[in-house]
């Protein structure tokens, strides 16, 4: 394996935020839960984020700076409190979001110093929650000028959206990670079809993206990628709760993608990843490197793939 330190820089970009649990409170938000496992997995990731002048928002700084990240590019507004959001599960270990308005993560507001940041970085992770409010659209739409690749994990969470505004995020990604409800809500607005390699291939001609992967919950994923389809059939867990299992496999993805392995491998890595998160409470659990591989040795799912032209169903 390459080593990611001194590789290719990624660069998280939104919410910073509390999950309230059932079980307790836990640090969340999609990006810093995709830069904590890219951290984990020794990618060079830095988070841009904003907290509260509170006692929220000192433990996250805390924390972060426990777990060896960064917090260079976390500012502190005195005039907004760190993010909350209260979840709960639904049906099938969904989670239920909801997410208080307004946040200090709301009103991240631009930095000179995110030019020189994005001139060394590659990747850019953002997605949509981050738009909710004009201060943080705008620097986020500042810094995808400035981006190289640009990674959106759409993260539509109603009502903290707008389709004309996903429609720009959508033209901008080169990379865009969703789950199927997502698909379903995005292409279902231009047509009607009945696959999901035909709605993935509507956005993918329509925006102009390279390289879309769908989570399917317990039924894997499937990728996008090349103008081939590879599907996984996921791994089989006891699940604790899914809240930031899509953060991890969009983590682990990326992970690869860094390292140039096979699409079929990231894929495969990517849903190892997902399912270790959902076998934990929280977002960020405390884990090592090698719990991955125990998932794929402990699963009753086979790794199968399928590979196939992009016209197939």
């Amino acid at each position: 394996m390459s080593d990611h330190t001194i590789s290719k820089k990624l660069v998280c970009y939104g919410e910073l935020l509390w999950d309230l649990l059932p079980a307790g409170e836990w640090p969340g938000g999609a990006p810093m839960n995709v830069a904590y496992h890219l951290h984990k997995l020794k990618c060079d990731t830095t988070l841009i984020s904003r907290v509260g002048k509170d006692k929220h928002g000192a433990g996250l700084i805390a924390l972060l700076s426990q777990w060896g990240m960064s917090t260079d590019y976390i500012s502190t507004n005195r005039y907004h409190p760190t993010g909350i959001v209260y979840a709960h599960a639904g049906d099938g270990h969904e989670m239920k979001y909801d997410i208080v308005f307004p946040s200090a993560w709301d009103h991240i507001i631009w930095d000179e110093r995110f030019t020189s940041l994005m001139q060394d970085s590659e990747y850019l992770v953002f997605g949509s929650l981050a738009c909710r409010n004009h201060t943080s659209a705008n620097t986020l739409f500042a810094l995808l000028e400035a981006a190289k690749t640009k990674v959106l994990d759409i993260n539509l969470r109603p009502p903290h959206f707008s389709y004309q505004v996903v429609e720009q995020l959508l033209h901008k990604a080169n990379i865009l990670k969703l789950n199927l409800e997502e698909l379903e809500l995005i292409a279902g607005r231009y047509a009607a079809l009945h696959t999901v390699a035909d709605k993935v291939q509507l956005l993918q001609d329509r925006f102009g993206i390279g390289t879309i992967v769908v989570t399917l919950g317990a039924s894997g994923a499937m990728l996008n990628m090349d103008g081939n389809i590879y599907r996984h059939p996921g791994y089989r867990i006891q699940v604790a709760d899914t809240v930031g299992s899509g953060d991890a496999f969009l983590a682990g993805m990326l992970s690869k993608l860094i390292d140039a392995a096979p699409p079929a491998a990231m894929l495969d890595f990517a849903c190892a990843m997902g399912a270790l998160i959902a076998s934990y409470t929280g977002a960020c659990p405390n884990y090592h490197a090698g719990e991955i591989e125990k998932v794929k040795n402990f699963s009753r799912a086979e790794a199968l793939f399928t590979q196939q032209p992009i016209s197939g169903t």
